[in-house]
Protein backbone atom coordinates (compact mmCIF):
# COMPACT_ATOMS: atom_id res chain seq x y z
CA UNK A 1 0.00 0.00 0.00
CA UNK A 2 1.39 3.41 -0.94
CA UNK A 3 1.84 6.20 1.53
CA UNK A 4 -0.84 8.25 -0.24
CA UNK A 5 -3.46 5.56 0.53
CA UNK A 6 -2.30 4.83 4.06
CA UNK A 7 -4.99 3.55 6.44
CA UNK A 8 -6.75 5.62 9.08
CA UNK A 9 -4.12 5.03 11.85
CA UNK A 10 -1.69 7.24 9.88
CA UNK A 11 -4.09 10.12 9.22
CA UNK A 12 -3.02 13.58 10.48
CA UNK A 13 -5.74 13.54 13.15
CA UNK A 14 -4.63 10.11 14.41
CA UNK A 15 -0.96 11.11 14.58
CA UNK A 16 -1.90 14.36 16.32
CA UNK A 17 -3.93 12.33 18.82
CA UNK A 18 -0.99 10.04 19.67
CA UNK A 19 1.38 12.98 20.12
CA UNK A 20 -1.25 14.89 22.13
CA UNK A 21 -1.57 11.94 24.52
CA UNK A 22 2.21 11.79 24.92
CA UNK A 23 2.32 15.50 25.76
CA UNK A 24 -0.54 15.25 28.25
CA UNK A 25 1.00 12.22 29.97
CA UNK A 26 4.38 13.93 30.34
CA UNK A 27 6.15 11.51 28.03
CA UNK A 28 6.90 14.61 25.96
CA UNK A 29 7.46 17.27 28.67
CA UNK A 30 6.99 20.98 28.24
CA UNK A 31 9.91 22.76 26.49
CA UNK A 32 11.14 19.48 25.00
CA UNK A 33 11.57 19.12 21.26
CA UNK A 34 9.76 16.59 19.13
CA UNK A 35 11.71 14.25 16.86
CA UNK A 36 12.31 15.56 13.35
CA UNK A 37 9.56 15.27 10.74
CA UNK A 38 11.57 12.56 9.00
CA UNK A 39 11.84 10.56 12.24
CA UNK A 40 8.11 10.96 12.93
CA UNK A 41 7.26 9.88 9.39
CA UNK A 42 9.33 6.71 9.85
CA UNK A 43 7.82 6.11 13.31
CA UNK A 44 4.23 6.33 12.05
CA UNK A 45 4.90 4.70 8.69
CA UNK A 46 3.70 7.68 6.67
CA UNK A 47 5.03 10.65 4.73
CA UNK A 48 6.28 14.07 5.87
CA UNK A 49 3.26 15.86 4.43
CA UNK A 50 0.97 13.92 6.75
CA UNK A 51 3.30 14.61 9.68
CA UNK A 52 3.31 18.34 8.89
CA UNK A 53 -0.48 18.35 8.86
CA UNK A 54 -0.54 16.62 12.26
CA UNK A 55 1.93 19.13 13.71
CA UNK A 56 -0.17 22.00 12.35
CA UNK A 57 -3.18 20.62 14.25
CA UNK A 58 -1.20 20.59 17.50
CA UNK A 59 0.12 24.10 16.86
CA UNK A 60 -3.44 25.41 16.44
CA UNK A 61 -4.44 23.69 19.68
CA UNK A 62 -1.53 25.28 21.53
CA UNK A 63 0.44 22.09 22.25
CA UNK A 64 3.40 23.09 20.06
CA UNK A 65 5.16 26.34 19.31
CA UNK A 66 5.43 27.58 15.75
CA UNK A 67 8.18 25.71 13.95
CA UNK A 68 11.12 27.43 12.37
CA UNK A 69 12.25 26.28 8.94
CA UNK A 70 13.53 22.72 9.38
CA UNK A 71 13.59 22.94 13.19
CA UNK A 72 11.80 20.33 15.34
CA UNK A 73 8.66 21.56 17.09
CA UNK A 74 8.85 22.69 20.73
CA UNK A 75 6.26 21.39 23.24
CA UNK A 76 4.31 24.16 25.02
CA UNK A 77 1.25 22.22 26.30
CA UNK A 78 -1.08 24.93 27.64
CA UNK A 79 -4.11 23.76 25.74
CA UNK A 80 -5.96 21.47 28.12
CA UNK A 81 -6.03 24.09 30.88
CA UNK A 82 -6.82 27.14 28.75
CA UNK A 83 -10.07 26.95 26.78
CA UNK A 84 -10.03 29.29 23.81
CA UNK A 85 -12.65 31.65 22.37
CA UNK A 86 -15.36 29.99 20.30
CA UNK A 87 -14.38 31.90 17.19
CA UNK A 88 -10.95 30.22 17.30
CA UNK A 89 -11.60 26.78 18.80
CA UNK A 90 -14.72 25.91 16.79
CA UNK A 91 -12.93 26.81 13.57
CA UNK A 92 -9.94 24.62 14.43
CA UNK A 93 -12.01 21.61 15.51
CA UNK A 94 -14.28 21.83 12.47
CA UNK A 95 -11.23 22.02 10.22
CA UNK A 96 -10.12 18.72 11.74
CA UNK A 97 -13.61 17.22 11.47
CA UNK A 98 -13.63 17.97 7.73
CA UNK A 99 -10.70 15.62 7.21
CA UNK A 100 -13.17 12.75 7.56
CA UNK A 101 -14.85 11.22 4.52
CA UNK A 102 -18.28 11.61 6.11
CA UNK A 103 -18.70 14.87 8.02
CA UNK A 104 -21.55 15.44 10.46
CA UNK A 105 -22.34 18.45 12.63
CA UNK A 106 -25.21 18.78 15.10
CA UNK A 107 -25.40 22.27 16.60
CA UNK A 108 -27.63 24.06 19.12
CA UNK A 109 -26.91 27.79 19.18
CA UNK A 110 -28.54 31.21 19.44
CA UNK A 111 -27.54 32.02 15.84
CA UNK A 112 -25.20 30.29 13.40
CA UNK A 113 -22.65 33.12 13.36
CA UNK A 114 -19.79 31.14 14.93
CA UNK A 115 -20.51 28.12 12.75
CA UNK A 116 -20.61 30.22 9.58
CA UNK A 117 -17.20 31.64 10.43
CA UNK A 118 -15.78 28.21 11.26
CA UNK A 119 -16.96 26.69 7.97
CA UNK A 120 -15.23 29.31 5.83
CA UNK A 121 -11.82 27.60 5.62
CA UNK A 122 -13.10 24.03 4.95
CA UNK A 123 -15.46 25.28 2.24
CA UNK A 124 -12.59 27.12 0.54
CA UNK A 125 -10.46 23.96 0.77
CA UNK A 126 -13.25 21.90 -0.81
CA UNK A 127 -13.67 24.43 -3.62
CA UNK A 128 -9.91 24.26 -4.24
CA UNK A 129 -9.98 20.47 -4.33
CA UNK A 130 -7.83 20.15 -1.21
CA UNK A 131 -10.60 18.41 0.74
CA UNK A 132 -12.93 15.84 -0.79
CA UNK A 133 -15.50 14.62 1.74
CA UNK A 134 -17.96 12.00 0.56
CA UNK A 135 -20.86 13.50 2.50
CA UNK A 136 -21.74 16.43 4.76
CA UNK A 137 -24.73 16.31 7.12
CA UNK A 138 -25.62 19.35 9.24
CA UNK A 139 -28.51 19.64 11.69
CA UNK A 140 -29.10 23.02 13.34
CA UNK A 141 -31.29 23.76 16.34
CA UNK A 142 -32.10 27.44 16.84
CA UNK A 143 -34.49 29.30 19.15
CA UNK A 144 -38.03 29.68 17.81
CA UNK A 145 -38.27 33.16 16.26
CA UNK A 146 -41.60 33.91 17.96
CA UNK A 147 -40.81 32.40 21.37
CA UNK A 148 -40.63 34.74 24.43
CA UNK A 149 -36.86 34.45 24.82
CA UNK A 150 -35.10 35.66 27.97
CA UNK A 151 -32.57 37.50 25.77
CA UNK A 152 -31.88 39.61 23.84
CA UNK A 153 -34.14 42.18 25.50
CA UNK A 154 -34.28 45.92 25.98
CA UNK A 155 -32.88 46.82 29.40
CA UNK A 156 -35.50 49.49 30.06
CA UNK A 157 -38.47 47.53 28.69
CA UNK A 158 -38.38 43.71 28.60
CA UNK A 159 -41.56 43.66 26.48
CA UNK A 160 -40.11 45.75 23.65
CA UNK A 161 -40.13 43.54 20.54
CA UNK A 162 -37.27 45.22 18.68
CA UNK A 163 -34.35 43.18 20.12
CA UNK A 164 -36.07 39.93 19.15
CA UNK A 165 -36.90 41.30 15.71
CA UNK A 166 -33.22 42.14 15.28
CA UNK A 167 -32.29 38.60 16.39
CA UNK A 168 -34.67 37.14 13.79
CA UNK A 169 -32.97 39.15 11.07
CA UNK A 170 -29.50 38.04 12.16
CA UNK A 171 -30.59 34.40 12.45
CA UNK A 172 -32.20 34.44 9.02
CA UNK A 173 -29.14 36.03 7.40
CA UNK A 174 -26.59 33.60 8.84
CA UNK A 175 -28.71 30.45 8.56
CA UNK A 176 -29.71 31.19 4.95
CA UNK A 177 -26.07 31.82 4.03
CA UNK A 178 -24.93 28.61 5.73
CA UNK A 179 -27.53 26.48 4.00
CA UNK A 180 -26.79 28.03 0.62
CA UNK A 181 -23.03 27.57 0.89
CA UNK A 182 -23.32 23.92 1.90
CA UNK A 183 -25.99 22.88 -0.59
CA UNK A 184 -24.06 24.63 -3.36
CA UNK A 185 -21.27 22.08 -2.87
CA UNK A 186 -23.64 19.32 -3.98
CA UNK A 187 -25.09 21.41 -6.80
CA UNK A 188 -21.59 22.02 -8.16
CA UNK A 189 -20.72 18.31 -7.67
CA UNK A 190 -17.90 19.06 -5.26
CA UNK A 191 -19.44 16.85 -2.55
CA UNK A 192 -21.61 13.89 -3.62
CA UNK A 193 -24.09 14.15 -0.75
CA UNK A 194 -25.02 17.21 1.33
CA UNK A 195 -27.92 17.41 3.78
CA UNK A 196 -28.75 20.54 5.78
CA UNK A 197 -31.77 20.66 8.08
CA UNK A 198 -32.71 23.55 10.35
CA UNK A 199 -35.26 23.33 13.14
CA UNK A 200 -36.29 25.62 15.98
CA UNK A 201 -37.24 25.03 19.60
CA UNK A 202 -39.07 27.38 22.02
CA UNK A 203 -36.08 27.53 24.36
CA UNK A 204 -33.60 30.28 25.25
CA UNK A 205 -30.14 28.70 24.83
CA UNK A 206 -27.93 29.30 27.86
CA UNK A 207 -25.06 27.46 26.20
CA UNK A 208 -24.02 26.45 22.71
CA UNK A 209 -23.24 22.87 21.75
CA UNK A 210 -21.63 21.24 18.71
CA UNK A 211 -21.37 17.49 18.13
CA UNK A 212 -18.73 16.82 15.47
CA UNK A 213 -18.70 13.53 13.57
CA UNK A 214 -20.60 12.00 16.50
CA UNK A 215 -17.30 11.56 18.39
CA UNK A 216 -16.50 15.00 19.82
CA UNK A 217 -18.46 17.66 21.70
CA UNK A 218 -17.76 21.38 21.95
CA UNK A 219 -19.66 23.42 24.54
CA UNK A 220 -19.63 27.05 25.70
CA UNK A 221 -21.73 29.12 28.07
CA UNK A 222 -23.55 32.23 26.93
CA UNK A 223 -22.82 35.04 29.37
CA UNK A 224 -25.44 37.79 29.44
CA UNK A 225 -24.12 41.35 29.38
CA UNK A 226 -25.40 44.85 28.60
CA UNK A 227 -24.42 46.28 25.22
CA UNK A 228 -25.47 48.89 22.70
CA UNK A 229 -26.65 47.76 19.27
CA UNK A 230 -28.14 49.49 16.27
CA UNK A 231 -31.52 48.51 14.86
CA UNK A 232 -33.39 50.48 12.19
CA UNK A 233 -31.11 53.49 12.75
CA UNK A 234 -31.75 53.49 16.51
CA UNK A 235 -29.33 52.76 19.33
CA UNK A 236 -30.73 50.15 21.69
CA UNK A 237 -29.38 49.32 25.16
CA UNK A 238 -30.01 45.61 25.51
CA UNK A 239 -29.07 42.51 27.46
CA UNK A 240 -27.36 40.24 24.97
CA UNK A 241 -24.67 37.57 24.55
CA UNK A 242 -21.48 37.44 22.49
CA UNK A 243 -21.02 33.95 21.11
CA UNK A 244 -17.71 34.36 19.27
CA UNK A 245 -15.82 35.32 22.44
CA UNK A 246 -17.30 32.68 24.77
CA UNK A 247 -14.78 30.04 25.87
CA UNK A 248 -15.17 26.61 24.27
CA UNK A 249 -14.64 23.34 26.12
CA UNK A 250 -13.80 20.27 24.05
CA UNK A 251 -14.54 16.70 25.15
CA UNK A 252 -14.17 13.31 23.46
CA UNK A 253 -14.99 11.23 26.55
CA UNK A 254 -17.43 8.58 25.24
CA UNK A 255 -20.03 8.87 28.02
CA UNK A 256 -20.22 12.66 27.69
CA UNK A 257 -20.43 12.45 23.90
CA UNK A 258 -23.23 9.88 24.07
CA UNK A 259 -25.19 11.95 26.61
CA UNK A 260 -24.80 15.08 24.50
CA UNK A 261 -26.00 13.24 21.40
CA UNK A 262 -29.00 11.90 23.32
CA UNK A 263 -29.83 15.39 24.66
CA UNK A 264 -29.70 16.91 21.18
CA UNK A 265 -31.79 14.08 19.73
CA UNK A 266 -34.40 14.49 22.48
CA UNK A 267 -35.01 18.11 21.44
CA UNK A 268 -34.74 17.37 17.73
CA UNK A 269 -37.35 14.61 17.79
CA UNK A 270 -39.87 16.20 20.18
CA UNK A 271 -40.10 19.99 20.55
CA UNK A 272 -38.27 21.00 17.37
CA UNK A 273 -40.15 22.20 14.29
CA UNK A 274 -38.85 23.05 10.81
CA UNK A 275 -37.61 26.64 10.65
CA UNK A 276 -38.76 28.65 7.65
CA UNK A 277 -36.10 31.12 6.53
CA UNK A 278 -37.83 32.61 3.50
Amino acid sequence: MSQETAPEPTSPDRIAGVLRDRIRSGELPRHSRLPTQRALAEQFGTNRTTVRQALAILEREGYLSARGRGAPALVTNPAQDQPRPAGVEVADRIAIAFQAEDVSIDAFTLTTETLNSALAAPLIAISAGELKPRSIAVRLLLPSPDAPLAFPRLISDPDDARPRARLRQITRTFATSLRHQLTSLAEMRMVPKVHVEIRSVPITPVQKLYVLNRTEVLTAYYQVLPRTVEYEQEQLEIYDVLGLSSKIFQDQEPAFVEESKAWFESLWSTLAEPLTLG
